[in-house]
């Protein structure tokens, strides 16, 4: 008696999945251009390397540094070194006339006193307000608030002294804000005030003195 039983069906063999081909340095250089370009943030090494985790490492960093080589001798464009990444910005030699064309820019639209506190907090930080109100010789507790809802400071530390008064230092958002990589960017006290419109305090000009700051307790 012949088996008549059908063989049973062979699996047919499952076409393995080509590898994402690498982008040639032109494009991946358009790429990340346009990634920094749309980014209202500064791109960090981390980021790009992320949104381009199909690219090697080395060619998404070999693509940036000849892209940084473009903008060299790229008119009024650079690319600036902003907060620990990199953004497409205007040059400095260039900035009075694009303050011209921003003249509303929310820098712009803090008070005198407010860009008077804010540069006291960026050179002697950390500080406390009766520092900065003795440096400036007025009360700055309503002054503190708006900076601190603008997130151009904030609260780091406390002093060790009575009282444990906060400590205010400046953010991420104020480097970003007057396009500083770290505050070892920031330029003279004098050169500051002059670009920004104000006349710095006297003590201001002083050396700055270390200060003993206690950490936040987890509730504060």
């Amino acid at each position: 008696m012949s088996d008549d039983t059908p063989p049973a069906p062979t699996e047919s063999a499952v076409p393995a999945e080509e590898p994402t081909p690498r982008m040639e340095l032109p494009q991946l250089k358009a790429v990340i251009e346009a990634l920094m370009f749309a980014s209202p943030d500064p791109i960090t090494p981390r980021l790009l390397n992320r949104l381009l985790s199909d690219e090697p490492k080395e060619d998404v960093q070999a693509a940036l540094e000849s892209l940084k080589a473009d903008y060299v001798d790229r008119g009024g464009l650079h690319i600036a070194d902003v907060a620990g990444g990199f953004q497409i910005t205007t040059r400095p030699e260039y900035h009075e006339w694009v303050r011209r064309l921003f003249h509303e820019r929310s820098a712009s639209k803090l008070s005198v006193a407010a860009l008077e506190t804010l540069s006291v907090i960026a050179y002697k930080q950390p500080v406390t307000a009766a520092e900065i109100g003795e440096i400036r010789s007025v009360n700055t507790s309503g002054v503190l608030s708006t900076l601190l809802e603008r997130h151009l400071i904030k609260i780091v530390g406390r002093k060790n002294v009575i009282g444990r008064p906060f400590l205010y230092g400046t953010t991420k958002e104020f480097l970003i804000r007057f396009g500083l990589n770290d505050l070892s960017d920031l330029p003279k006290i004098e050169d500051m005030a002059q670009q920004l419109g104000f006349e710095p305090p006297a003590l201001l000009m002083e050396r700055p003195v270390s200060e003993e700051m206690l950490p936040l307790e987890e509730n504060e």
